[in-house]
């Protein structure tokens, strides 16, 4: 019975977020009954809906509704990438963000707004997955790569983008710096149907996949030997979950900035309500990632009479929860 109402709340409550957001902004807060007005007449044909407020329709669906599904789409990324690296590396520690995948997306995202060389979603896809490949490189040794390692290659090589993004920054013009500037902080306030559009292909069709291969992490999470008897190939399967966990992290940090540490907060999150088993986990991070960032995004717009970034609340949320896993799980890093 808990566990069927556990589920049930998985559809649930982003249903109940989406409305409250549609409904909550700090340009006005809309009732039940004007707001399902609104909705009546967005679906009805010209001439035939009831009568409203027309700022008050476009603010809706041209401002609020793209900033929802987007803010939505990009926390369950987000939180789905790092369930998977930490399934992989079998260590809660893991996430995009302390394996260098977020900077050096944000690195390869800043690049293409300077130069436009590449689009802004490949270049960013393109320097997530040289982040990567660099971090285990370095982290290899003697045919093989431990967790330690593996997390402190990471964390270096992050930090070397994060100067690569500062050296961008400091060759920018004022315009283009500023830009930079709040993107880096996480920026959901420029969200757009653009935006949504140009993300939602690579995300949802990398979370679709891991979907597809889902029962697979849980032998991935048991161990190489594992995998091998049941006739999966984990160094294969970890390279397709690893490309997968980076295209969607690449595609969520070049339509809104660096979110740290979500992909560390909401996979945890979900294995305290859930368990660890990766079947309903997916489905897990997806309704629990976008329904806090949605949350979050909910504050960050009406809590001051500015909008306070998002990657702001996501740090400060994060940090200490890193700290506690990283001494609670200090023993087992070998």
């Amino acid at each position: 019975m808990v566990k069927r109402l556990k589920i049930i709340l998985l559809f649930l409550v982003p249903i109940f977020l989406v409305i409250f957001s549609l409904a909550w902004g700090s340009t006005g807060v809309l009732g039940i009954g004007e707001l399902y007005d609104h909705i009546v007449a967005a679906l009805q044909p010209t001439g035939d809906g009831v009568s409203v407020n027309e700022n008050m329709a476009t603010i809706l669906w041209q401002v609020r509704l793209p900033r929802i599904l987007l803010t939505f789409l990009v926390g369950a990324a987000l939180a789905v990438s790092g369930a998977v690296l930490q399934a992989i590396f079998r260590n809660p520690i893991v996430d995009p963000f302390s394996l260098g995948i977020s900077s050096g997306a944000a690195f390869g995202a800043a690049l293409s707004m300077l130069v436009s060389f590449f689009s802004i979603t490949f270049s960013a896809f393109l320097f997530g997955v040289l982040a990567v490949g660099i971090t285990y490189l370095v982290s290899y040794s003697k045919t093989r790569t431990t967790l330690i390692t593996m997390v402190l290659s990471g964390m270096i090589i992050s930090g070397v983008f994060t100067a690569f993004l500062t050296v961008l920054q400091y060759m920018s013009d004022p315009y283009k710096l500023q830009a930079i500037v709040q993107w880096t902080m996480g920026n959901l306030h420029t969200a757009s149907w653009a935006k949504l559009n140009s993300s939602v292909l690579p995300i949802v069709g990398g979370i679709l996949l891991i979907i597809i291969f889902r029962w697979r992490l849980n032998l991935l999470a048991l161990g190489d030997e594992e995998s091998m008897a049941v006739g999966v190939n984990p160094k294969g399967m970890k390279l397709l979950m690893i490309g997968l966990a980076t295209m969607i992290t690449a595609a969520s940090v070049s339509a809104v900035g660096m979110i740290s540490l979500f992909g560390l907060i909401v996979p945890h999150i979900t294995r305290i309500i859930f368990g660890p088993n990766n079947q309903i986990g997916v489905f897990a991070n997806i309704s629990i990632g976008g329904s806090f960032l949605l949350l979050i995004d909910d504050l960050s717009r009406t809590l001051m009479p500015f909008e306070i970034p998002i990657g702001v609340f996501t740090m400060l949320l994060g940090a200490p929860l890193f700290i506690y896993l990283m001494r609670k799980n200090a023993v087992n890093w070998n």
